[in-house]
C-alpha cells in the first residue's frame, strides 16, 4: 500500500464513559464514511485521564484485553472495514495493570498490542501508580494498511522508542497521546511546552524518514483532590511527514476529526537523498545503553 488515507479523532471526554464511547463510535462512522482505511485515537480514550490523582477504587475501569471493548470497537472495525488504533487501560492479572494500546484489523480481529514502555510520574501524572512498564518491546504491528510503530504519550520523547521501531521496519510511527497544561503556567511556559511536543515528534520524522501520526485528547478536566488547578489538554493533534512537514494539524482547543493522506512511498524517497540509517556509527554507540557516562 502506498497511502494510507487516515483519521485522527480529537475528542474531549468527560465522566460518563459510555458516553464518551458513543462519541468514539460517532467520530468513527464519520471517518470512515469518508473513506479513511485508518483510524488512531487519543490515550486512555474511553475515560477521563484518570492519573491526575492516586485513587485505588480507579482500577475497576480496567478491562482485560481481549475484553470489552476491543470486541466492541473490533465488531466497529469489521462493520466499517478500518484498521483502528485504541488505547485501553488493560487488567492483565491481579495487581498488575498497563497502558495498553490495541490495533483491531478491519476484520475485527486484535492486530498486535503494544503496552507503554516510558512510564511518567509527575503532578497530575501519575502514571507509575496504574500502570507497570510495558514488555513487549518496539515491535511494529502487521495490519492490511502496513506496519504499525505504536507508541503512547511519553514514549514520544524518546528517539531510542522511535528509532528501534523503524529499524524493525514500521512504515509509520503512531503516539496515542494525552498532555496538556496546568493553569498556572504563565502563557510563554505553556507554548515553549506545546512546542517541544510537536519538535520533538517532528525530529523522529526527519530521523527516521517515517510518517508520525500523533493524536491528542483536548478540553479541560479537572483535578479530583483539587491539589492542582487541572489540565487543559492542549490537543495539536497532527500528522507529520518524513522530512518533518507538517500534513495536518488540529487546534488547540477545539474537538475535530482530521484527515489526510499518508504517502509511504515517500519514506523510501526521503531515505535515499537523507542516508541517516546508512552512515549510523553502529560501531560507536555501545554507551547509549548505560544511564549515565561518569
Amino acid at each position: 500500500m502506498q497511502a494510507i488515507k487516515t483519521g485522527l479523532v480529537q475528542q474531549s471526554n468527560g465522566e460518563n464513559i459510555q458516553a464518551n464511547i458513543k462519541k468514539l463510535e460517532e467520530n468513527i462512522r464519520q471517518l470512515a464514511s469518508k473513506g479513511v482505511q485508518l483510524i488512531v485515537l487519543q490515550e486512555l480514550h474511553n475515560s477521563l485521564y484518570f492519573c491526575q490523582t492516586e485513587d485505588t477504587d480507579v482500577f475497576d475501569l480496567a478491562e482485560p484485553i481481549p475484553g470489552p471493548s476491543t470486541e466492541r470497537f473490533g465488531k466497529l472495525a469489521a462493520e466499517l472495514g478500518v484498521v483502528i488504533v485504541t488505547s485501553l487501560f488493560e487488567k492483565r492479572a491481579p495487581g498488575l495493570y498497563h497502558n495498553t494500546s490495541v490495533v483491531l484489523e478491519k476484520d475485527g480481529s486484535i492486530a498486535g498490542k503494544y503496552r507503554k514502555m516510558h512510564i511518567p510520574d509527575d503532578p497530575a501524572y501519575y502514571e507509575k501508580f496504574y500502570f507497570t512498564p510495558g514488555d513487549l518491546g518496539f515491535e511494529p504491528i502487521s495490519t492490511s494498511v502496513g506496519k504499525l510503530g505504536v507508541l503512547v504519550c511519553w514514549d514520544q520523547w524518546y528517539p531510542e522508542a522511535a528509532r528501534l521501531m523503524a529499524m524493525r521496519g514500521a512504515d509509520v510511527l503512531i503516539y496515542p497521546t494525552a498532555i496538556g497544561w496546568e493553569s498556572t503556567d504563565e502563557e510563554a511556559e505553556k507554548m515553549r511546552q506545546r512546542e517541544a511536543w510537536v519538535i520533538s515528534q517532528r525530529g523522529h520524522a526527519v530521523a527516521n524518514g517515517l510518517p508520525v501520526i500523533s493524536v491528542n485528547r483536548v478540553g479541560f478536566e479537572a483535578d479530583p483532590s483539587g491539589v492542582t488547578n487541572g489540565i487543559q489538554f492542549w490537543g495539536s493533534s497532527f500528522v507529520a511527514g518524513p522530512q518533518g512537514e507538517i500534513l495536518v494539524q488540529g487546534s488547540s482547543n477545539n474537538e475535530e476529526n482530521l484527515i489526510v493522506d499518508v504517502d509511504l512511498a515517500r519514506s523510501e524517497a526521503v531515505r535515499r537523498i537523507w542516508p541517516f540509517f546508512r552512515d549510523r556509527r553502529i560501531d560507536a554507540f555501545e554507551n547509549i545503553v548505560k544511564r549515565y557516562i561518569d
